[in-house]
């Protein structure tokens, strides 16, 4: 049974649809394992048991009449806190949100359990969603299930933790700021940022009020799971056209260009001067590479078409000001009047409290930014790259709202906490989907992924260079003692 909890979602509904395990033994299966071992993690923070006994139940008999079945059906998921879930408590993260319990799915979830999933718990993230690492003040910490002395990554630390620890089927994270990327490498799973608007995003409260119709800039909703096939099973389940365009709009995402590793056209920008990677990281990648060539496929080193430099001084103040949408009336008031400050502080502001025009300007730049990079992808299919500088590190919660304080160590050296964020911001900031893969540990036994992009709507071409990269260097790992 425990090997059977870190089956692949697709494995897990086809058992249940064989009859081989029935949903309410593998809910029960999971719920057991979560007792028993979460307590390590803290990556569930909160169950809905009675329901998702009730809809396995459901699930079973449907398999009985022999009805049609979805592709996650009887499959037990989880979800993270900031997506709505009906009758479940849903915080963000957040004190501001800490009782809200909606009376309805969000759309992303509705798509879930259309395909027969059954949902009976939310993972834990930072509040509102603005951190590398998942504590918060309503749940606590989450531990990295391969050492609890650091963190899983934020914001969707609980999901990858979850998934990696074999206590869920499958996971549904976010991702603005590698929210997805980040955890998925630090916990050693697989996910995918999917392709800007192509996963309706309402009913999420990561830095929020519930109820919010508009859409986040660059901020994705997409899968984790243990295997690369989870990604191609979720993204076949979220994508599709929002609710209120679903009358006239289709989404046809056009298939993988190509099928085999031989068949890629590879481009690979594994180090960089301004935002150098651990020479650790860079030699478990740069293995990775290698059997790539070693299968035939075509693989050019160099840069991407705009360097990290100029990308985040376009992603940067986006990033920021979007931020400043998460603010009170008051606090945001005090943002303005710091705004006029001179030195970081009010640059920092400044940022946050950008006019109308000065976003539409840096937004215009970040339309030809898109079109480079669609012209770069005309003759590459996927490009490879590293997802941060580091492997997951310790633990470190003083505040620091404008990652000031924090630092990172880097190759024995002290290095800014905000530069965990260059190496996610070509695919953010130009709505490009990114797949993550786990390629190796390193000595102190950590999880590496790398990151690979794709073309914007070619979310099957990364998807299924990682499907062809697992068969030729593995895939995931169980962290030990799970």
């Amino acid at each position: 049974m425990t090997d059977l909890a870190f089956r692949s979602a697709r494995e897990l509904a086809a058992a249940v649809a064989a009859r081989e395990v029935s949903s309410v033994e593998l809910l029960e299966h999971y719920l057991s394992r979560a007792e028993r071992l979460d307590p390590k993690v803290n990556a569930i923070v909160a169950k809905d048991e009675e329901g998702a006994r009730a809809a396995a139940l459901a699930a079973d008999r449907a398999v009985s009449r022999g009805e049609p079945l979805g592709p996650l059906h009887g499959v037990p998921v989880t979800i993270k806190d900031a997506t709505e879930v009906a009758g479940m408590r849903t915080t963000g993260g957040s004190a501001r949100w800490g009782h809200y319990v909606p009376a309805g799915d969000a759309e992303s979830v509705t798509r879930i359990k259309n395909a027969g999933a059954i949902v009976f718990g939310k993972t834990n993230m930072p509040a509102d969603g603005r951190d590398w690492q998942t504590y918060n003040e309503i749940y606590g910490t989450t531990n990295n299930p391969w050492d609890p002395t650091r963190g899983p990554g934020g914001s969707s630390g609980g999901s990858a933790a979850a998934v990696a620890a074999g206590l869920t089927g499958l996971e549904l994270g976010g991702d603005a700021a590698g929210s997805i990327r980040v955890p998925a490498h630090f916990c050693g799973v697989y996910g995918l940022r999917t392709s800007y608007g192509i996963v309706p995003g309402r009913g999420n409260v990561a830095g929020h009020a519930p109820g919010t119709l508009a859409a986040s800039d660059m901020a994705v909703l997409g899968p984790l799971g243990r295997h690369a096939d989870d990604l191609d099973l979720g993204l076949d389940v979220l994508a599709g056209a929002d609710d209120d365009q679903a009358p006239a709009w289709r989404l046809e995402l056009p298939a993988a260009r190509p099928n085999t590793l031989r068949e890629f056209r590879v481009a690979a920008w594994l180090d960089d001067p301004f935002c150098p990677v651990d020479s650790e990281l860079v030699a478990i990648m740069r293995a990775a590479l290698e059997a790539v060539r070693a299968e035939g496929a075509v693989v050019a080193e160099g840069p991407g078409p705009i360097g990290l430099e100029e990308t985040m001084a376009l992603y940067y103040p986006l990033l920021i000001a979007q931020s400043g949408l998460m603010d009170s009336a008051e606090s945001y008031a005090g943002l303005v009047e710091l705004a006029a400050a001179e030195g970081a502080a009010g640059a920092f502001a400044s940022d946050m409290t950008i006019s109308f025009r000065g976003w539409h300007t840096l937004d215009e730049r970040r339309q030809h930014s898109r079109r480079r990079w669609a012209e770069f992808f005309r003759d590459v299919d996927v490009l490879l790259l590293p997802v941060s500088p580091t492997a997951a590190f310790p633990h470190d919660q003083r505040p620091d709202p404008s990652w000031s304080l924090r630092t990172l160590r880097v190759d024995g050296a002290e290095r800014p906490y905000r530069d965990m964020l260059p190496w996610i911001a070509p695919s953010a900031l130009n709505y490009l989907p990114a797949a993550v893969a786990p390629v190796g540990t390193t000595r102190d036994g950590l999880p590496v992924g790398i990151q690979v992009i794709a073309p914007y709507l070619h979310d099957r071409t990364a998807v299924r260079f990682v499907q062809c990269l697992a068969k030729a260097i593995g895939g995931f790992r169980r962290p030990p003692g799970f």
